[in-house]
């Protein structure tokens, strides 16, 4: 089958960030799929040289659009719609047998449908968060037209859509209750056990040379350091660290359009690069060592209802490194770490509080490492990319048969 895969983020391992998308293109070529990716440039510098041609056998064909979380909300916006234009019309030159796109943003399902429509196509399109609602809760979306706009592209996206991807169980239950129609099917993210599976011996190595690190416990937040990410929580953190977990340091290993400001205050709080760390990000095989070298790893959101119930891509690499999480939000994925104890839960208002329960885990070895047992128990359970493959390729063979049988998934 001849599969247009659009994507406005397409990473590959050593770019570093989430790599869902090669990972599901590279398993769909090995299923004897042909398969061209259209999507965006990586920020300036990631790429460590030249783009890219083909990626594991997927050709990937990368417009002339930029966009990462530094830029404002306005530059993005334009980045959406460039490549929404770019896509549609290369999109339109490569014969496609299936169609699927996943967001954010949601304008993908633009070019999608576009391309569908040229090849007689079916669409698949994946849902990772929900818009037009979060950029409602933060405050982009403000005018009555611009929401109902919004609100207006989601129906059209949906209704044009021969299946549904959900990432979360919230995402997927919210779409099947406001368009009983959709075909949904929930398949989430998930974590690369061969990625990570010599993240102890790497991160040995990195504690060796890191002098300032050596062996204090350290909790790790790799990712975006954005607006939704509320790391700021981190700096408040460490401070009240400093009080219950003297030895203990908190490493932010991330870039965004918050950074400078996390780093600001955190020279205000007085613990910039004494218990607080900021490091550029790094490519998945470098970001494995920083996992290895971690006790455990921090999550953390924005106070907001549509992010409750999130699935950061961090915390599935902390579940293949075989490290507990600590997350400062709620939902599903926070809820089945705690149970299984894989994680904890930090009180978002309170980082006294969090701060004395980490010391608590920090302090106790044998709880440790009976949450990194339990964490890679979660994985291999829940989590494991060629289970969840095999049921998004399935999603993709029925759209695409002649008569659809497709059913929706089961809830994890």
């Amino acid at each position: 089958m001849r599969i247009t895969y659009l994507t406005q983020y397409f990473r590959t391992p050593p770019m570093g960030g989430g790599t869902r998308a090669y990972e599901f293109a590279r398993r769909l070529v090995a299923a004897g799929h042909d398969v061209t990716v259209l999507t965006g440039l990586p920020p300036a510098g990631s790429a460590g040289g030249a783009l890219p041609a083909e990626a594991a056998g997927a050709r990937v064909v990368w417009l002339p659009v930029a966009c990462d979380n530094r830029m404002g909300f306005r530059r993005r916006l334009g980045a959406f719609g460039a490549y929404a234009c770019g896509a549609a019309a290369r999109g339109r030159r490569v014969p496609a047998d299936l169609v699927f796109a996943t967001s954010t943003p949601l304008t993908v399902a633009v070019p999608a449908v576009a391309v569908a429509r040229r090849w007689a196509a079916p669409v698949v399109l994946e849902i990772r968060d929900l818009w037009p609602q979060l950029p409602i809760d933060f405050g982009a979306l403000r005018s009555p037209a611009a929401r109902r706009a919004g609100f207006a592209l989601e129906r059209w996206a949906y209704r044009h859509a021969d299946e549904i991807v959900a990432l979360t169980p919230g995402i997927a239950d919210s779409i099947r209750d406001r368009f009983p129609g959709a075909s949904v099917h929930l398949v989430p993210n998930g974590a690369d056990a061969d990625v990570f599976a010599d993240a102890d011996a790497r991160g040995a190595a990195l504690r060796a040379r890191e002098a300032w690190l050596g062996e204090r416990p350290m909790l790790l937040y790799a990712g975006t350091v954005g607006l939704a990410n509320g790391v700021d929580y981190l700096v408040r953190l460490a401070a009240a660290l400093a009080r219950h977990a003297p030895r203990a340091c908190v490493v932010v290993l991330g870039t965004g359009n918050r950074r400078a400001d996390v780093g600001a205050a955190a020279a205000a709080a007085g613990v910039l690069e004494r218990n607080l760390y900021l490091r550029d990000p790094v490519g998945k095989e470098e970001a494995a060592a920083w996992f290895g070298a971690s006790t455990l790893t921090v999550s953390t959101l924005v106070d907001l209802p549509s992010l409750q119930g999130s699935a950061p891509n961090k915390v599935f690499d902390s579940l293949a490194a075989r490290r507990p999480v600590a997350a400062n939000y709620g939902g599903w994925l926070t809820d089945l770490l705690v149970a299984a104890g894989a994680g904890l839960y930090l009180p978002p208002g309170d980082p006294d509080a969090a701060a004395r329960a980490l010391a608590g885990w920090l302090a106790d070895p044998d709880r440790l490492a009976a949450a990194r047992r339990a964490a890679a128990e979660v994985a291999d359970r829940h989590f494991r990319r060629d289970a969840l493959f095999s049921r998004f390729h399935d999603v993709l063979r029925d759209a695409a048969a002649p008569t659809r049988t497709a059913t929706p998934t089961p809830s994890i």
